[in-house]
């Protein structure tokens, strides 16, 4: 290319050139770091996202000219702006001090800064760099999980920010201490009953609060009869046998005397089926009713069942205390001692008239 064509540069390339040369911070020239006379710029700088970062950079009459750079792209040169970003603004030109002001930080704003000066000697160069730390966000979680009992779960939670946040596991259950993994991953090999429930992750980095999001694990199990008492009733009364079971999915219960299975509806009888137990209920026991019961609990993952016996109850009417082998009903005791004392009482006073 000719001397005609150099010439024909657009002006604007021509300037940036010369402040470039006139600064000396082309790329790849280290940081100096001047002398103890010349004052340098601050140390590094850490913002938030978000926020507003203030660079400084300390100048004296010495000099002449000075302008702030990132990498090698000029953002102001004295009170002239030469960056297009309206984030960046000027905050001071004086005599002491050269700042500008970086609105509404971004992580793509993170790097170094140059403060270049022109002395009436030759030009120095400082630099700072702009640290932007990000709060922490849970970009990818596990979805609600339900799994039988006896299987393997694996929950992941992904998560970032700056700096790299710390990822933990803990499962929410009073009987639960401390975290289970301290890691994006958690590893569960054959999983219990137990061992269901929800499990928080969270995320943190120090920079803002930390950030938790749950993954529900279902552990799914065949019905397990707890409770299922034998009950016994006079006749004329009313008699109820409880099946207590838990298992999930909940169980359908049935009841059956011998092979006879009970419908709901049936003369004389009530069935009760809630998510955790049954009850049938007797409202006039009878002969008939008393014998054998059984309550059969189910779902997909299998049955179980036990077996009651409703029987009669008999009480000892002349029994007014209790003592071995006694049967007192706390509810109709007071009456028996009186009956009893009226019996005895009828005898004695048909004595007293034959003498």
């Amino acid at each position: 290319m000719g001397v005609g064509g150099r010439l024909a540069l657009p002006w604007r390339c021509l300037v940036v050139l010369c402040l470039r040369l006139l600064f000396l911070v082309p790329a790849g020239v280290p940081v100096r770091s001047g002398d103890a006379t010349f004052p340098k710029a601050m140390d590094n700088v850490t913002v938030r996202q978000g926020e507003s970062a203030t660079l400084r950079c300390s100048v004296d009459n010495r000099v002449t000219r000075v302008a702030w750079l990132n990498r090698s792209s000029i953002l102001y040169a004295g009170n002239d702006k030469w960056c297009l970003d309206p984030r960046v603004v000027l905050l001071a030109n004086t005599k002491t001090q050269y700042s500008i002001q970086i609105q509404d930080v971004d992580v793509y704003d993170e790097g170094p800064y140059t403060c270049s000066v022109q002395t009436d000697n030759h030009p120095k160069t400082s630099r700072v760099h702009l640290i932007v730390q990000v709060s922490p966000k849970i970009t990818e979680i596990s979805s609600d999980i339900s799994i039988n009992e006896g299987g393997n779960v694996s929950l992941t939670c992904i998560a970032t920010g700056r700096p790299d946040p710390t990822i933990t596991w803990r499962h929410i259950s009073p009987k639960a201490v401390g975290f289970i993994s301290e890691d994006e991953y958690l590893e569960i090999t054959g999983i219990t009953r137990e061992q269901s429930g929800e499990y928080e992750c969270s995320a943190s980095n120090d920079v803002a609060a930390p950030v938790v999001q749950r993954v529900k694990v279902t552990v799914n199990y065949p019905p397990y009869i707890s409770d299922a008492k034998s009950t016994g009733v006079p006749v004329g009364q009313k008699g109820i046998l409880l099946c207590e079971a838990s298992a999930v999915p909940s169980a359908d219960f049935q009841w059956y005397k011998d092979d006879k299975r009970l419908a709901e509806g049936q003369k004389g009888l009530k069935v009760e089926n809630k998510a955790f137990f049954s009850r049938l209920t007797f409202f006039n026991v009878s002969e008939q009713d008393y014998g054998n019961y059984t309550c059969v609990a189910s779902n997909q993952l299998g049955n179980t069942n036990a077996s009651m016996i409703l029987y009669e109850e008999t009480t000892t009417a002349l029994t007014p205390w209790k003592g071995p082998g006694a049967v007192h009903d706390g509810n109709n005791g007071a009456w028996r001692r009186g009956g009893c004392v009226w019996l005895l009482a009828l005898p004695l006073a048909q004595l007293a008239r034959q003498f």
